[in-house]
């Protein structure tokens, strides 16, 4: 069924899913942040010890890395493989004057992707390793991200990084919406401003943080 153009764009909807439900529960793990140092670093190490005695320290985390990791490969190969499938079913002008017609975010869909990419490596490198973070402490999760938002530039470059998620989060999520039959001239209202609400709270929940930081209310 995979090799068919319905099952790239279904196994995109699918995993696409599975990284909105990531990303949201991600946003409201960092919102505790809020609540001091304390309720944030316990939450951490939650992560890291849920599953104990059944398995092992970080067991969980790991399967749900690899999970998260293997969706996003076949999302990726699915959505290029999609990209050029299109390309060579559409003459040179259909594809302008599609093209004029595409909302912003989805003509930003691929590059906005590509940034969300190389966005993901650095953060794992900057807050899950600390090899890209000069005042790393191995557990302290609260200080690793004050520590790391209290550098202005750093801070620019998530909040540029959640922008590129927003619109990316908007077009995936009203693509999959789309994708798995809920297409309707009913429901399209509603599944419109679901997918602009997601990518809003996703999006503006993970900008309040570094804005809080540079701005003194959280240290």
């Amino acid at each position: 069924m995979y090799r068919s153009t319905i099952g790239k764009k279904v196994a995109m909807a699918l995993t696409g899913l599975i990284l909105v439900g990531f990303v949201v529960a991600h946003m409201l793990g960092n919102l505790k942040i809020f609540t001091g140092s304390q309720h944030l670093n316990e939450y951490g190490e939650f992560l890291r010890t849920v599953g104990e005695p059944l398995f092992p320290y970080s067991a969980l985390l790991w399967i749900a890395r690899i999970v998260l990791l293997g969706s996003v490969v076949v999302h990726i190969v699915a959505a290029t493989q999609l990209t050029m499938l299109d390309r060579a079913s559409r003459p040179e002008r259909y594809v302008f004057h599609k093209k004029q017609q595409a909302t912003y975010a989805s003509l930003t869909m691929r590059w906005g992707g590509l940034i969300i990419l190389l966005f993901v490596i650095y953060h794992i490198l900057h807050f899950t390793t600390g090899a890209a973070h000069g005042n790393f402490i191995e557990g302290d999760v609260y200080h690793n991200v004050v520590s790391g938002f209290q550098v202005w530039y750093v801070s620019v470059v998530y909040i540029a990084a959640m922008v590129a998620l927003g619109f990316h989060l908007y077009h995936g999520v009203w693509s999959m919406f789309q994708t798995l039959g809920l297409n309707s001239s009913k429901w399209n209202g509603l599944l419109r401003g679901l997918s602009v609400l997601t990518a809003l709270v996703v999006a503006g929940g993970n900008i309040l943080i570094p804005v809080a930081v540079l701005a003194g209310f959280l240290s």
